[in-house]
């Protein structure tokens, strides 16, 4: 049993990774789709109780933001995997550009989430972090992460 906390801007590649790497394993858990956090939280507290892997599909940039989960998981005895998404802001602005509909973000929402992004770090609790980039080819690259 684990969860997958994703990290990083809008427009990063986050829901697409989902789909390409968990969709058929794990539960997707996302404030877009979901719009309160009690309807979060309810099905955060039914994948613990049901002992089923999740992913949480948000940019919890902050330490804060991921905190939460991370201290659930440890009381569940769920293994904690950060994935962390390139975060460059001219990227994601380009790749928001091809949106449609409530999906196209303001630019200026994208900046101001990456300036409260914080990088991820093993001394938050995870096991294992990973560092994800979508290469010219338009794969993802996933690697081991190293935060110095």
């Amino acid at each position: 049993m684990e969860i997958i906390i994703f990290i990083g801007i809008q427009a990063s590649g986050k829901s697409e990774f989902y789909k390409y790497k968990f969709y058929k394993t794990h539960i997707r858990i996302n404030l877009d789709m979901l719009k309160t956090r009690n309807r979060e939280k309810i099905l955060v507290e039914a994948c613990f109780k049901a002992k089923q892997s999740f992913v949480i599909d948000n940019t919890n940039t902050t330490i804060e933001d991921r905190k939460k989960y991370i201290d659930m998981a440890k009381e569940h005895n769920f293994k904690v995997i950060g994935y962390y998404f390139e975060s460059i802001v001219n990227k994601s602005l380009v790749r928001n550009k091809n949106r449609f509909g409530k999906e196209k973000l303001p630019p200026i929402a994208i900046i101001k989430t990456h300036s409260k992004l914080q990088l991820p770090s093993l001394e938050e609790e995870f096991d294992e972090i990973f560092y994800v980039k979508i290469n010219d080819n338009n794969e993802f690259v996933i690697e081991e992460y190293n935060n110095e």
